[in-house]
């Protein structure tokens, strides 16, 4: 049985408009955050939840985690249904919100460390090995005492992921780890997300917009939109389908000039380095690189594949998201 089984899970939400001039009440409308949404997920997974705001996202992860109460449908998480064994389920997950905190903003870190420990009643020899494991995978030693509102934003999401981790989740919910992260900081959490789902085989869910995280992270992703799936299964599947266009730059020794190329290339020069703008479903690229060698000898040669988000905002576009 898989550690997450999602079968038509349904979830809406009534929301009352702004209140229009010259009447007394409120109209109500209904928004179908969740619409039948089924999937699986194995224990040991990491999985990117991915779609546009409003998709479902962070509906899914609130009742996976046991927040909300879905209207129709089944979940069953590690055997158990979140809503219905709150108590018994937070204790094996870790859920991180990139923009709230778990942590108290007013005391050192490692006093938080230590409150969450009794709430999840954490064996004094089984947290102390979890957090010196912790504070040198996440590097926490040097802000350890340190209050969390004095804290950089990447300090505290990196405190933040070890609060969630100090009694050893099954599960893993990331919502926005890494939203407002420097470049540094992004690369070091990444890499412990790694670590902590090969070395302890930490099922994780990541729910980001973030697609450099998804595409660093995620060999699995799945497509929410207006409530429903729309694509579950590999990422660099998914992703070929709308990579429509690569971009080869080139410089050649001496005067040799670019050989006659395939219609549906796109040349343009300046100075002595050529760009030539190609589809890699019409012309493979192995192809291309043969023919640009036929010339002569190359000096210098960078092949630039189409930034991941602006593929990722033409499949929203073509699903109509």
């Amino acid at each position: 049985m898989p550690y997450i089984a999602v079968d038509q899970l349904s979830k809406t939400f009534t929301v009352r408009k702004k209140r229009e001039k010259g009447r007394l009440t409120r109209e109500k409308t209904a928004v179908h955050a969740l619409q039948g949404v089924s999937f699986s997920v194995e224990q040991g997974e990491l999985v990117g939840y991915i779609g546009p705001n409003g998709a479902g996202k962070s509906t899914t992860v609130k009742i996976l985690s046991g927040i909300l109460t879905p209207d129709g449908g089944s979940a069953l998480v590690g055997g158990r249904v979140p809503w219905q064994n709150r108590k018994e389920h937070v204790r094996r997950i870790g859920v991180v919100f990139g923009q709230r905190s778990q942590l108290w903003w007013d005391v050192p870190v490692i006093d938080s460390f230590s409150l969450l420990k009794d709430i999840y009643r954490v064996p004094t020899e089984a947290y102390q090995k979890r957090l010196a494991e912790l504070t040198e995978a996440l590097d926490l030693a040097p802000f350890l005492r340190t209050p969390l509102r004095l804290l950089s934003l990447g300090q505290r999401m990196r405190a933040e992921l070890a609060g969630s981790l100090l009694h050893s989740p099954e599960l893993l919910f990331l919502d926005e780890p890494t939203i407002g992260l420097d470049a540094v900081s992004k690369l070091a959490l990444r890499d412990f997300l790694k670590y902590e789902n090969e070395k302890n085989g930490t099922t994780i869910l990541l729910t980001t917009h973030d697609m450099e995280d998804i595409a660093a992270l995620c060999r699995r992703v799945m497509v929410l939109g207006h409530g429903k799936k729309l694509y579950d299964g590999d990422l660099p599947e998914l992703l070929s389908r709308y990579d429509t266009q690569r971009v080869i730059t080139l410089r050649y020794d001496g005067g040799a000039a670019l050989p006659p190329l395939p219609d549906g290339c796109q040349v343009s020069r300046e100075g002595a380095d050529y760009k030539i703008a190609y589809s890699p479903q019409a012309l493979p690229t192995a192809r291309l690189l043969t023919l640009l060698q036929s010339a002569g000898s190359i000096r210098e040669l960078t092949a630039q594949p189409e930034n991941i988000d602006h593929l990722i905002a033409a499949m929203y576009r073509e699903m109509g998201l």
